[in-house]
């Protein structure tokens, strides 16, 4: 089946690079998207336009897509569930969570002239980023793309109910399923707690397994994709 990828933070297509033939070898359709504003070169992207993308990707597919998003990407996975639940197979969500309605996207970090740099690794020290040498994160840092704060303060908003009813899978890689689960009954993951169909799994890596074990998050994506 079509898997549309969406990178998150300061990230392109190309953070999916080496998982796309991981899953085209276990028999799917894997397409990263390109996010406006990560990659091509514009300030003024806003959150509507990436979440537009998105939809364009889904529109573009063949049958009913998988949506992947990773950490604020989340949420740009969820809006399309939002906006097109009946067109959506399953949303997997990787090291993240999707914001809930009235929530800003991603106002994480500082903003520099209309921009969010990658802040440095400051703020991922420990299981975030653990599993990353100095050359990935030397490739990291001077790859990172700043993001429009059209898109970082982006303000989310959802209205379809029924994007509850698609199935929902979360990959826990700096975070095990048994955390994620305590947050969402605690009430810290609105959208999760009300959705119908969840499924936790677990991933041994940090925040960014696209990048340290491709391999097994191509095989956890793919065992969790419903038959086409």
């Amino acid at each position: 089946m079509d898997i549309l990828l969406i990178a998150g933070l300061w990230l392109d297509g190309s953070a999916w690079d080496d998982v796309v033939p991981a899953l085209e070898a276990l028999g799917h359709r894997p397409v990263p998207i390109a996010l406006p504003g990560q990659g091509d070169g514009s300030a003024s992207a806003t959150l509507d336009d990436q979440a537009a993308a998105v939809l364009a990707a889904v529109d573009s597919a063949s049958g009913k897509p998988m949506l992947v998003g990773h950490s604020a990407a989340c949420t740009l996975a969820w809006l399309a569930a939002d906006a097109c639940p009946e067109r959506v197979a399953k949303v997997a969500f990787i090291g993240g969570f999707p914001a809930a309605d009235g929530q800003p996207y991603a106002d994480f970090f500082e903003l520099k002239d209309g921009v969010m740099p990658f802040p440095g690794w400051g703020p991922f020290e420990g299981p975030d980023s653990a599993d990353l040498g100095a050359e990935a994160r030397r490739d990291f840092a001077s790859a990172a793309i700043p993001v429009p704060a059209g898109v970082t303060k982006g303000v989310v908003r959802l209205t379809d109910e029924r994007r509850f009813d698609v199935p929902v899978l979360v990959v826990c890689p700096e975070f095990t399923p048994a955390q994620a689960q305590e947050w969402i009954a605690a009430g810290d993951v609105p959208e999760l707690a009300r959705a119908k169909h969840l499924d936790l799994v677990d991933i041994d890596s940090g925040h960014w397994p696209m990048i340290t074990e491709p391999a097994e998050l191509a095989r956890l994506l793919a065992a969790a994709a419903p038959e086409a």
